[in-house]
C-alpha cells in the first residue's frame, strides 16, 4: 500500500512529466479515488507548486515560464500588449499555449480554434484566481473601462460575484457559450474589435 507522502511525490512526478494532467487520469493511474487525489494535491496547491483548474492541475513553473514570455508578447488576435491580470490562455492539444490580451480576444480565438483547444484559463477579474474558462461567468456592457478590446468582457468564477459587480457598475452576466455567441453577433453587425475581425478573416 502506498503511503500518502509517496503518492503525493508520484503525483508531482506525473505533473512534472506532463506539465498538465486531469484529476481523473491521476485517479486511474494511482488506483485511488478522485477525492483522495484532491486531498493529496491540496498541500501542493497551497505551497504554490501546482495550479488547480476545473478538472485538472498545472505545473506552476510551466505557467510561470509562459507568463514571463507574455511580458513582451502580443495578443494572437489583435496584437495588443498582454497584461497578466487580463491574459486569457489557450492550452492546445499539441501542448502549445496561445495568449490573448483579454477575455474578449480569448473567447473569439477559442471559438475559432475550438477543435484544437485542450483547455483555456483566465484570471478572475476581481480575485485573480486562474480558472477554467468554460465554467466562468462573463460581464458585458459594464460602465467600468479597463482599456482593452471592445466590447470588453470581464470574467468571474462565481456568478454571485458577477451579479454583485453588475449591480455596482452595470452590465449583463452571461455563460461561456452565451458570451461567444454574443461576441460573434457583435462582429457580424458592428465594428467590434475590428483588428480581431480582420485576424479571424485571415485565418
Amino acid at each position: 500500500m502506498i503511503l500518502p507522502l509517496e503518492r503525493r511525490n508520484k503525483i508531482l512526478q506525473l505533473i512534472q512529466e506532463h506539465k498538465n494532467i486531469k484529476i481523473s487520469e491521476l485517479s486511474t493511474t494511482l488506483s485511488v479515488s478522485e477525492m483522495t487525489i484532491h486531498r493529496d494535491i491540496k498541500p501542493l496547491i497551497e505551497d504554490g507548486t501546482i495550479i488547480k483548474t476545473y478538472g485538472g492541475v498545472y505545473l506552476k513553473e510551466d505557467v510561470d515560464e509562459k507568463e514571463t514570455s507574455t511580458q513582451t508578447e502580443t495578443c494572437v488576435v489583435c496584437n495588443q500588449h498582454i497584461q497578466e491580470r487580463l491574459c486569457y490562455r489557450l492550452i492546445l492539444i499539441n501542448q502549445q499555449i496561445e495568449a490573448t490580451c483579454c477575455t474578449h480576444c480569448g473567447l473569439l480565438r477559442h471559438q475559432q480554434i475550438k477543435n484544437k483547444v485542450l483547455q483555456a484559463i483566465v484570471p478572475d477579474f476581481l480575485k485573480q484566481k486562474i480558472t477554467n474558462t468554460s465554467i466562468m461567468h462573463y460581464v458585458f456592457d459594464t460602465s467600468l473601462r479597463i482599456g482593452c478590446c471592445e466590447p470588453q468582457v470581464l470574467p468571474f468564477e462565481q456568478k454571485e460575484d458577477a451579479e454583485k459587480f453588475v449591480r455596482g457598475f452595470g452590465g449583463t452576466v452571461h455563460t461561456f457559450d452565451e458570451s461567444i455567441q454574443k461576441l460573434n453577433q457583435n462582429i457580424n453587425h458592428t465594428n467590434c474589435c475590428s483588428t480581431s475581425k480582420d485576424k479571424m478573416e485571415e485565418s
